[in-house]
C-alpha cells in the first residue's frame, strides 16, 4: 500500500458511492488505474465490503447495550457453542473476545428495555455464564467508522500491530 491507496481508502470510508471517476480525479489517477487499484484492495481483503450505515434510531433500534460476558469455561467447544449461538442474534452488531476480567464484549442494538429483556433471556438461556453485565448507552458522542490512516499503518507498523484486518473475526459474515 502506498499513499495513493491511503487515499483511495480514506475517500471510500468517508462515502463508498463516490464514483471511480471522482475519486480518480481526488487522487491525480485516471479511471483505470484507480479501479485497479480499488479492486486490488478488495481482493486482498483490505476493503472487506462496501455497506449503507443506517440511523438506528430512524429504524427503531435506538437501544444500544454493551454487554460483559464472564464465562467459567474458556474450552473450544464453550466458544464454538456461543459463537454460533451470537451469530444467530440479530440484535448483536459486534462480539470481542477480550483481555483481563471481561472474556467477551458484545454491542447489541435493540428497540427498547423490553426488546433487551428478551434478548438477554434468550443469550442467557443458550449457555451457562459466569457474569452477565449490561451497560445501557445514554448517548453517542462519538461513532466512526473510519479507521485513522497513515504511511505506518500502511506498512504494517501502526500501533495496532502488524496482523492484516481482514479475517481477524470468526463472523461469517461481518459488518462495519
Amino acid at each position: 500500500m502506498d499513499g495513493t491507496d491511503l487515499r483511495i481508502l480514506a475517500i471510500l470510508q468517508e462515502d463508498s458511492s463516490v464514483s471511480v471517476g471522482e475519486i480518480a480525479n481526488r487522487v491525480g489517477l485516471s479511471q483505470t488505474p484507480c479501479w485497479r487499484r480499488i479492486q486490488r484492495l478488495e481482493e486482498s481483503g483490505v476493503i472487506r465490503r462496501r455497506v449503507a450505515l443506517l440511523d438506528p434510531a430512524a429504524i427503531g433500534l435506538g437501544l444500544t447495550v454493551f454487554v460483559e460476558i464472564e464465562t467459567g469455561d474458556h474450552s473450544k467447544a464453550w466458544l464454538d457453542r456461543f459463537a454460533e449461538s451470537v451469530l444467530t442474534m440479530p440484535e448483536v452488531m459486534e462480539v470481542h473476545r477480550m483481555a483481563g476480567d471481561v472474556d467477551y464484549l458484545l454491542r447489541v442494538a435493540v428497540a427498547n428495555m423490553s426488546a433487551y429483556d428478551d434478548f438477554y433471556r434468550r443469550l442467557i438461556a443458550d449457555l451457562p455464564m459466569k457474569n452477565v453485565t449490561s451497560r445501557f448507552a445514554m448517548e453517542l458522542v462519538k461513532g466512526t467508522t473510519a479507521f485513522p490512516l497513515s504511511a505506518e499503518v500502511a506498512r504494517g507498523r501502526g500501533r495496532g500491530g502488524s496482523e492484516p484486518a481482514a479475517g481477524r473475526e470468526r463472523e461469517a459474515e461481518t459488518g462495519n
